[in-house]
């Protein structure tokens, strides 16, 4: 054996060791999920309670600034079947007729659906030589801990100071060996990714300031050969030029059986696993909410703590609800753990809920769901008691040799903040108004009504589910419950009479389909249904064709329909205009519902290009799924028809089938 044959022999045997050594530590890291408890808090095997999530490739390359629920309850109307599901462990593999390698996969998905998880997965399963095994380092590193490093150094500095394992290994050795890098939680980075102008750069030793590196690794300049895994919330994955990613792929979270095989893995007692799947199912929107895992998480631990006791209290039924029993429990469990007794001191639990309502409010202003240690003192929160209030607050911390890494803290969702946050308001509101006992009605009605002008404003409807909350917490039942951190209830059922008939009001004035379909929401929040069972006898009461003839319907009424048919369990595949009307009111009244469809038939439905117009500009605003419809036996006329033709030619169109 020659020299060079010798040389290669050893930096082979070193490779496995230096491969063995980062392997064992990332298996010890990633084995156990703490499920949005801290790193003192209980955690499971990964492996005995993870349930494969449901995830697509492709996709629309257009950003989507929805608020995320808004995004869920999209996807729960539409049918599995038109996107092919791909594993996991499957996402740099070609699809078949792909010929070209793919380098940078992008995964997109709303907060808590599963991506960090997914990430967990596919790392374990490396380390545990189940998957992937022609890659030969995998090297994870997730944007908050990036946000952290100010100082310019090379990638194989970077390298070195996070994953010291392999620190050993020349810099020949990162082109010559298969690598991978994983950066998750895109939305997270405070970087300057700036691919336009930042400077070229191709050398691993040579240093630069972390956005620079990754920009270079991302375009392809620095080791062109490795593979790039960017895991995003949906609004910031523009960050990333498209001619970089060559795989997009979207995590959809549990589709209607993986949220039931979630409850029976998690909850050891199976009758009373299949009891909280079918109170979760009674409920149409905490089974919608369920597409998130960790929402399901929250739930699981509320329903098996009242549904596994004989506790009298009544079961949740709405977000709120649900919120609310968490935030007791999680009180609960910190007053337990940390200081001992069994009894929650109300002022302690009320100044600690506080402190984080008012960080979860003032970062939903400014747009964060990862703050820093400045951020907490801002808000006038002790570090220390955020990091034993596990169950809602995050910590992730570690101090390496050369660097420095402060701590990160997040809310466990998106959600959670959301709920803390409309307490805080609520809270700070009544406090302000506590002279005002004669006319205290009037500042809290005024407070609502106010937030709900404020999330009708809203574009994107990022206010919507901060909205849903904060009526659903000015209802007295949820404030009784609360009552161990409220002082007094700051309720009545005159305001909340009030409240609704403000709401009723904005619905008749027809906002977006959108906007109308969260106000509903709301009203059930507020236990008001009573538009809803105005029209719930056109939906199930009546049989076959022609449900509204002779029937004439408010603005307000037609919301409703609109929002009982889209949050039915009647599947929505195919939608047949003449079960209701044979009109082109009520095609431009149901738009939202066959919006969610796949397919739909208007045949006979008296169409004119009014109507044609407004159906084909209702499939372009959102990316359709639409692949049949029939438009046959209506007048659409000349510039309807050349729509059709436009809509058929935009790539994005998956139409197969059309009758004219």
């Amino acid at each position: 054996m020659n020299q060079t044959d010798l040389a290669d022999t050893l930096q082979t045997k070193l490779m496995s060791v230096y491969q063995q050594k980062l392997r064992s530590r990332l298996q010890d890291k990633y084995q156990r999920l703490s499920e949005g408890l801290s790193n003192h808090g209980d955690s499971t095997r990964l492996n005995e309670i993870y349930t494969e999530l449901y995830i697509t490739e492709g996709g629309s390359g257009e950003v989507n600034n929805e608020h995320e629920v808004r995004q869920i309850e999209t996807v729960s109307r539409r049918p599995e079947t038109q996107e092919t599901p791909i594993n996991c462990n499957d996402i740099f593999k070609p699809s078949p007729g792909q010929d070209k390698p793919i380098r940078t996969v992008l995964t997109k998905g709303v907060a808590g659906i599963g991506k960090t998880v997914s990430v967990q997965k596919f790392i374990l399963d490396w380390t545990e030589g189940k998957a992937n095994q022609d890659v030969h380092f995998i090297f994870p590193l997730p944007f908050r801990e990036l946000n952290l490093i100010q100082k310019h150094l090379s990638l194989v500095d970077l390298l070195n100071h996070l994953h010291t394992e392999t620190k050993e290994l020349k810099s020949a050795d990162y082109e010559d060996y298969k690598v991978m890098f994983i950066f998750d939680g895109l939305d997270e980075c405070r970087l300057r990714l700036d691919f336009q102008n930042s400077r070229s750069l191709s050398d691993v030793t040579e240093s630069a300031s972390v956005d620079v590196l990754l920009t270079n690794l991302i375009k392809g300049n620095l080791l062109p050969s490795a593979l790039l895994w960017i895991t995003s919330r949906p609004a910031a994955a523009n960050q990333i030029p498209p001619e970089c990613v060559h795989q997009l792929t979207e995590v959809r979270g549990f589709n209607d059986p993986q949220k039931e095989e979630y409850f029976r893995k998690r909850i050891n007692d199976p009758s009373l696993a299949e009891r909280i799947v079918t109170h979760i199912r009674s409920s149409r929107s905490l089974f919608i909410m369920c597409h998130i895992p960790v929402f399901c998480w929250i739930s699981a631990a509320v329903l098996e703590r009242m549904m596994g006791k004989a506790e009298s209290a009544e079961i949740p039924k709405t977000l709120t609800q649900m919120f609310t029993h968490f935030l007791i429990f999680q009180t609960k469990l910190k007053t337990q753990k940390y200081d001992g007794k069994y009894e929650i001191d109300p002022d302690q639990a009320r100044k600690t809920i506080l402190s984080l309502g008012k960080l979860a409010f003032e970062q939903l202003e400014k747009g964060n769901l990862i703050f820093y240690e400045e951020d907490l003192k801002e808000s006038g929160i002790d570090v220390r008691e955020v990091s034993v209030y596990s169950g809602v607050c995050t910590q992730i911390f570690r101090e390496e040799s050369g660097l420095q890494l402060g701590k990160v803290f997040s809310f466990v969702h998106l959600s959670i903040q959301e709920f803390l946050a409309a307490l805080f308001k609520l809270l700070s509101s009544s406090e302000q108004n506590t002279g005002l006992k004669n006319v205290f009605r009037s500042p809290m009605i005024s407070l609502l009504e106010r937030e709900v002008d404020k999330a009708l404003q809203s574009e994107n409807g990022h206010w919507d589910l901060f909205l849903r909350f904060l009526l659903g917490l000015s209802l007295e039942s949820n404030q009784t419950l609360l009552q161990g951190v409220l002082r007094k209830t700051v309720s009545s059922s005159d305001i909340n009479q009030e409240t609704a008939a403000y709401i009723k009001q904005k619905i008749r004035e027809n906002h977006s389909p959108e906007k109308s379909i969260n106000l509903f929401h709301c009203l059930n929040e507020l236990n008001d249904r009573s538009l809803e069972q105005e029209v719930q006898t056109y939906v199930s009461g009546r049989t076959g064709n022609l449900r509204l003839s002779g029937v004439s319907l408010s603005a307000a009424q037609w919301s409703a329909l609109v929002f009982v048919l889209l949050n039915s369990e009647e599947d929505l595949d195919e939608f047949n205009l003449r079960k209701y009307h044979r009109s082109e009111e009520c095609l431009l009244r149901l738009l939202p519902v066959i919006k969610a469809s796949r397919k739909i038939n208007l045949c006979g439905c008296r169409i004119t290009q009014k109507g044609c117009a407004a159906l084909i500009s209702a499939l372009r605003s959102n990316p359709s799924h639409l692949t049949e419809l029939n438009l046959s036996l209506n007048t659409p006329g000349d510039s309807g028809v050349k729509l059709l033709s436009a809509l058929l030619e935009d790539p994005h169109c998956k139409l197969k089938k059309l009758r004219i």
